[in-house]
């Protein structure tokens, strides 16, 4: 069984090492470089209550988190969020991502946010899979506008309107 509930200070050393294994072995983050403990409670720390951060847990662990982000800092795009899930890397497959991205779809209609806006690297196809499974469409393409493992990269928008 998934389980979902806010996220807590003592939720960042999950955080961290899940994103810093995508951060070293992965194009689903741009990220190059992983991040600090104290770089996430930084980040956890600017939170705002419209912006929530959640995780999934599944057998009594800690599976996976989300997030909701401001998808542009001026003040005309404040009910536009963008969406972030990240799962441990020996969850997948097992719904768990389903569940967060659910869940964010739903947070953010509560919140009042009008739009909800996804993507990611176009060789994340599961992510962009999840994503249209859940009423995503992609809205564009970014050609080459990453470069990651000395590789350029493409990246994928999809929008789901709430």
């Amino acid at each position: 069984m998934i389980t979902i509930r806010p996220a807590v200070t003592a939720d960042l050393p999950f955080m961290a090492a899940v994103m810093n294994h995508y951060i070293e072995t992965s194009t689903c983050t741009f990220h190059l470089e992983p991040r600090s403990p104290e770089d996430y409670a930084a980040w956890f720390r600017d939170r705002s209550d419209a912006h929530p951060v959640i995780i999934a847990e599944s057998d009594g662990d800690a599976a996976g988190f989300a997030y909701l982000s401001p998808w542009r800092p001026r003040e005309a795009y404040r009910r536009s969020v963008e969406g972030s899930v990240y799962v441990r890397p020996d969850r997948h497959r097992r719904g768990i991502g389903r569940a967060l991205l659910a869940d964010l779809i739903e947070r953010a209609r509560s919140l009042g946010h009008r739009t909800l806006i996804g993507g990611a690297c176009t060789e994340a196809e599961a992510s962009l899979a999840l994503q249209r499974a859940l009423g995503f469409r992609t809205v564009g393409v970014l050609k080459e506008v990453g470069c990651k493992f000395g590789r350029w990269l493409d990246v994928e928008h999809t929008q789901l309107m709430l």
